[in-house]
Order: structure tokens, then sequence, then C-alpha cells
């Protein structure tokens, strides 16, 4: 597995998680980006979702792993971006397949709801999936990034 850089960020809900997941990242062989927040004075996590998502497409970053209080606000304004495919995953079978089949991007989690041992599983999930590439996740993917752009 080569190594990858990966975006990490959260809100004031997320940041204890945050701090953990980075040591699992480095664990892991990988380079950890934290994008914030860096405390946990009161933040919003579609800050964190945009600064994830411009590390992606700046190519800073490989992945990202986006937390907030329980995922769903930052999974819902991650996927606002064309080319972002987050998803809030609470199991390692989804957080593999996600990567496997849909190649998801970044990885969502609830820093109130997944406690660090199961996130520690889940980060170890994604980092280690790599898309498969068959066709009939690529056909799905094109039809997605249609939704993305509906006139062209």
């Amino acid at each position: 597995m080569l190594s990858m850089r990966i975006a990490i960020a959260a809100d004031h809900a997320g940041f204890a998680l945050k701090e953990r997941v980075k040591g699992f990242v480095a664990e892991a062989g990988h380079e950890p980006l934290d994008l914030g927040a860096f405390s946990e004075a009161p933040s919003d996590y579609p800050d964190f979702a945009k600064a994830i998502v411009e590390a992606l497409k700046s190519n800073e970053a490989d992945r990202g792993v986006l937390i907030c209080g329980s995922g769903v606000g930052a999974s819902v304004a991650a996927n606002k971006f064309t080319g972002i495919r987050a998803g809030l995953c609470h199991d390692t079978y989804s957080a593999r397949q996600g990567v496997e089949h849909d190649d998801m991007n970044i990885l969502v989690l609830g820093g109130r709801v997944v406690g660090e041992g199961l996130a520690k599983e889940l980060v170890s999930a994604f980092l280690e999936a790599n898309f498969t590439g068959e066709d009939r996740h690529l056909r799905r993917l094109a039809k997605i990034a249609a939704f993305e752009c509906p006139e062209g």
C-alpha cells in the first residue's frame, strides 16, 4: 500500500476524536494533514468540509476524514461539492466497500457517536481499501457524476 496524505478536519464536537484519528493515520503509515478545528471552541462543520474538499481538489491530500457531532451535517456539507463522495460510516464493511465500490474519498465520522476503538477500525478499513475500477462501479459513478452536471 502506498503512503497517502490524509486531510483530517472536525468541528468542535469532533475535535477530541480528530486528535486521535491523526494518530491512527500516522500509525498506518500515512501522513495526516490537520485542517482544524484546533480547539473545542464552537465552530461550524461546513467550514471544515470545505477545507477538506479544497485539499482534495488541489491534490494536497489523497483522501479525507471529516468529523462532526453526529457526522450527518458534515456528510451533507461535503457531498454538496462536485467530485466528492463522502460516506458516514459506523461499520468497517461500509468504510471498506465505500472505497472499493463507490470510490469514497472522504470518511465521515460522528464524534459523539463513534468511540475511539471503532473509529480506529473504520479509519483502518478506509485507508486499506482501494477502488476496484470494475465496469459496474464505473458505470454507477458516471451516473452520479451526471447528477452533478445535468446540462453537460
